[in-house]
């Protein structure tokens, strides 16, 4: 029962979901949380995993929070539930595309879509921050983390590689868990 709950949930979170997967972010933080598959901390945890392991986001997430809800038949459940509505839909674009490319409906829907996208990926963001940065860490943990992030953001703009940023990122975060500076 577990598992088919896990794939309609998916399901549903890949069918309605556009943008990708921090577009995702949301619905699933509602869904995961809604059901008690975890607890917010966990998901948080598990967002991170996903975004420092290879391949998509939300094909990652949805692994992991099977696997965590139901072992290793949660996690093929949950997966599949997440990529099968965006298979199909890219199978029947792939079929229709060049009949729609220069359609203005489409063309209009499409640029509608982008702003509802940003505005999913800046609430994920800021519920997320909420969790990863509470203001009861006090002010090292606060201080070590706008260090980081004003370090990624230079090294981004400098073009230095996405994954010496991710690397330099995962070092420091340890050292300062070590040193007991992050909770």
């Amino acid at each position: 029962m577990i598992c088919l709950q896990l794939f309609l949930t998916f399901l549903k979170i890949g069918a309605f979901t556009f943008g990708g997967g921090y577009a995702m972010l949301p619905l699933i933080q509602e869904e995961v949380l809604g059901h008690g598959w975890m607890e917010l901390e966990d998901l948080v945890n598990f967002m991170a995993v996903s975004e420092s392991t290879p391949g998509p986001l939300a094909v990652n997430l949805s692994t992991y929070i099977g696997a965590e809800t139901a072992g290793f038949l949660g996690a093929l459940c949950a997966t599949l539930g997440v990529v099968l509505p965006s298979f199909v839909i890219i199978l029947i674009v792939a079929r229709c595309f060049a009949a729609f490319q220069e359609n203005g409906i489409v063309k209009g829907c499409m640029n509608g879509l982008r702003p509802a996208v940003v505005g999913m990926i800046g609430a994920s963001l800021l519920s997320v921050a909420g969790t990863a940065f509470p203001l009861t860490a006090g002010w090292p943990a606060l201080a070590g983390a706008g260090v980081l992030l004003a370090a990624a953001l230079i090294a981004s703009w400098k073009n230095v590689h996405p994954i010496l940023i991710i690397l330099a990122s995962a070092a420091v975060g340890i050292a300062l868990g070590y040193a007991g500076v992050l909770g």
